[in-house]
């Protein structure tokens, strides 16, 4: 993870890297903005190349004046801001009893926030739906106000308005099936789109020569074959081979705007554009999205986005669950663990507390896990599966934990909660934040999940009594422990965003 100011180059394979270090001062800045002048100073860019790259960045959207500061010769200086609403990410926090669904602008300021009940028990199938349901049913509803109902299914809970994502202009972006047919379309959020000069479909493949199936289980090109990830009932057409049954329609995802040039690069080319009138002018209203950030319970492979056995749910081990919701959605996903996921957000945003390069951040939700955070960047490790805290074996002959094994801290700390002992869950999960300090020698601790957030007291007090008496035996000073700001949903987001910005997620 770079931080900000990190020095640029002026060569043209770089030139979205320098893109993504003026967008990440830009961020820094504020509302308040900054001068060309302190861009050019801070990344080591001339102010020829600064002034290419903010002129860019303006023609684009993603830039725009923020006044004037006095100079002490010459004329003002002219302020420059990012457009916090110029580009969205999506954060999903999938648990195992629930799932919520964050929508981040540029600023990584969530705008939206919903949560729904899902059972990871369920089945692929099932908690795969619910997670396509709830992020298209919330992105649309920032724009609408209202989830579009499914012509197919008059049952479909997402007829009714949902959740409490801020609502903008009125209009259904999708017709039925996703199909969009006017002249000079570029997106349907379902499936196919039959409009000359269509581009792209969220979920599928637009109609034009060389099209790809649409998620409605074909396209609009004559003898076009049943799509592989999904298809409309009736269409005769077989499950996917990832296990996960045909729905229809597509996903009721609303477009998003397309950055050009070296823009799109920093973005990783990851816009989207709107439907337009023949004129070319947006059909109705556009929100850019960039991608879904999706956070969850390991182990997993990060890379890939494919799920390990999470602990006591087997059958999602090799699921690859990434490539699966990027189908789906239409749009990039990246998947990460929610320990990991959280602990990034709390680096980016600034929550872990100026100048805290390294810190592990403790995650007591439905489950018990860690993410750890090691100059500056998340330590994920060789195989992704670092932050295992909550299966570190302090009692060999306790209770059977869920992973196989017993007397796991995360199996002890439930025990005492479901007891409804919480001072000595606190002090369970005091022992094993011990040995991680122990291991890695950080100054801070954060804890965080709603187990802990719920009743914060207990844990606080807890946790710091072991640190404390191991400082007092070691006559090292005690590691400071706080409550974390902020949640799963608001750094899976960040798995979307900090790229954009030139702070590695990886």
């Amino acid at each position: 993870m770079k931080g900000a100011g990190a020095g640029g180059a002026n060569l043209l394979a770089v030139r979205s890297h320098n893109t993504a270090l003026v967008l990440d001062l830009l961020r820094a800045a504020g509302a308040g903005g900054v001068s060309r002048l302190e861009l050019a100073e801070r990344t080591g860019l001339t102010p020829q190349a600064v002034s290419k790259i903010t002129a860019r960045l303006r023609e684009e959207g993603l830039a725009a004046e923020a006044g004037h500061r006095a100079s002490t010769g010459g004329k003002p200086r002219t302020l420059l801001r990012l457009v916090p609403e110029a580009g969205h990410a999506v954060g999903v926090h999938l648990d195992r009893d629930g799932v919520r669904t964050v929508l981040a602008d540029l600023s990584g300021t969530v705008v939206a926030d919903r949560w729904a009940p899902v059972d990871f028990a369920a089945g692929v199938e099932a908690v795969v739906e619910a997670v396509v349901r709830e992020v298209t049913a919330g992105v649309t509803g920032s724009v609408s106000g209202v989830v579009p109902p499914d012509p197919a299914d008059p049952t479909d809970p997402a007829t009714e308005p949902r959740g409490v994502f801020d609502p903008g202009s009125p209009g259904d972006l999708r017709s039925p099936c996703g199909a969009h047919s006017g002249p000079g379309a570029a997106l349907s959020p379902g499936g196919a789109d039959s409009g000359s000069g269509a581009a792209l479909s969220l979920g599928g493949a637009h109609s034009g020569s060389g099209a790809a199936p649409s998620p409605c289980g074909a396209d609009s090109r004559p003898g076009a074959a049943p799509s592989r990830g999904s298809a409309h009932p009736g269409s005769g057409a077989a499950p996917s081979p990832d296990g996960v049954a045909p729905v229809a329609p597509g996903p009721r995802f609303p477009p998003s705007a397309t950055p050009t040039g070296a823009t799109a690069r920093a973005l990783g080319e990851s816009g989207f554009p709107g439907p337009e009138t023949p004129t070319g002018t947006p059909a109705g209203p556009v929100l850019p999205v960039l991608g879904v950030g999706v956070a969850l319970p390991g182990p997993l492979d990060h890379p890939r986005g494919v799920l390990h056995r999470v602990t006591g749910f087997p059958e999602w081990d090799g699921f690859p669950l990434r490539d699966v919701l990027a189908r789906r959605l239409g749009v990039p996903v990246t998947v990460d663990k929610d320990t990991n996921a959280a602990a990034l957000g709390l680096a980016l945003g600034g929550a872990a507390g100026a100048g805290e390069p390294s810190f592990a951040y403790l995650y007591f939700g439905t489950g018990l896990g860690a993410g750890l955070v090691l100059g500056g960047v998340v330590h994920r490790g060789a195989r992704t599966g670092a932050g295992e805290f909550g299966h570190q074996v302090v009692q060999r002959d306790g209770p059977p934990c869920g992973c196989g094994d017993r007397g796991c801290v995360e199996a002890l700390c439930l025990a005492a909660v479901a007891r409804g002992d919480l001072a000595e869950a606190g002090r369970v999960l005091g022992v094993g934040a011990g040995n991680l300090v122990a291991l890695l020698d950080v100054d801070l601790v954060l804890l965080g999940g709603r187990t802990v957030t719920e009743a914060p007291e207990p844990f606080l007090r807890g946790v710091t009594a072991v640190l404390d008496a191991r400082a007092r035996r070691t006559g090292e000073p005690p590691p400071r422990v706080r409550v974390a700001e902020g949640g799963v949903a608001e750094g899976a987001a960040q798995l979307v965003l900090a790229p954009v910005f030139g702070r590695a997620a990886d």
